[in-house]
């Protein structure tokens, strides 16, 4: 079962969050705690990340049925990039554990770019002779910005090693970056909120979406890209927890 971390809140609905490739719970603990304040939130690693059990498969239903796995009851779900098409997955095949679905930043399509640059940027880092984080962030190279300080996060310097099963996410990129095929639908609420600065979730996406979840809503954050969460924070959380009610 996945690695959780709850934030504990007023007896509501509880909120679970889905983050994404190369995330962690723990990247999602302010997002976290402040959307605590009115109902429980439970944030998870995702298999093949940080501290949940690693698996040769990272497709989506896989992942869609980890999440399962970690409600005892329906909940509230937002997931974002990697975790928002595991949330997608899961409403359309569980719809009786979603009560309200939100996706940041992604849509149910297939893409043409993939992680391939960061995971090998990371395998350039002399793990076993880096004596600090900055050493590490030197090796990572040229990256595109803010994506070699979100990649450290994931670096354990006590152990020497990157918290990401490198392998199995670069073996099975192709299914990352795709989405499998869907029978059904979501009849739910369900919010797909995008950074007005970020191209993942395009007007010609409107369709896809509009065909898994009916009831889809759409909302962009001005001056945001797709790490909306992380850039915005504040008009995330307002965002999100206006639509949670």
């Amino acid at each position: 079962m996945l690695n959780t971390v709850l934030h504990d809140g007023p007896g509501a609905v509880p909120l679970l969050i889905a983050h994404g490739l190369f995330g962690s719970a723990r990247n999602w603990g302010v997002v976290a705690k402040k959307l605590s304040e009115t109902r429980p939130v439970i944030t998870v690693d995702m298999r093949n990340h940080a501290d949940s059990p690693w698996f040769d498969s990272h497709s989506y239903p896989d992942m869609a049925a980890d999440l399962a796995q970690v409600m005892d009851r329906p909940m509230d779900v937002l997931g974002h990039s990697m975790g928002g098409k595991a949330a997608m997955v899961l409403a359309v095949q569980r719809p009786d554990l979603v009560r309200k679905l939100i996706v940041g930043d992604i849509a149910p399509v297939a893409y043409t770019h993939d992680q391939h640059g960061p995971i090998a940027a990371m395998r350039r880092v002399r793990l076993s002779a880096v004596t600090s984080r900055a050493e590490a962030k030197a090796q990572l190279g040229d990256l595109e910005p803010g994506v070699a300080d979100f990649l450290l996060q994931s670096l354990d310097m006590k152990d020497k090693c990157w918290r990401l099963n490198l392998d199995v996410l670069q073996a099975e990129m192709d299914r990352i970056i795709g989405f499998p095929q869907l029978d059904g639908q979501f009849d739910g609420p369900a919010f797909f909120l995008s950074g007005a600065k970020s191209d993942y979730v395009t007007a010609a996406y409107r369709a896809p979406i509009k065909a898994l979840f009916p009831n889809a809503v759409f909302a962009k954050i001005p001056d945001a890209g797709h790490w909306l969460h992380a850039e915005k924070p504040r008009e995330f959380i307002g965002s999100v927890a206006a639509f949670l009610g």
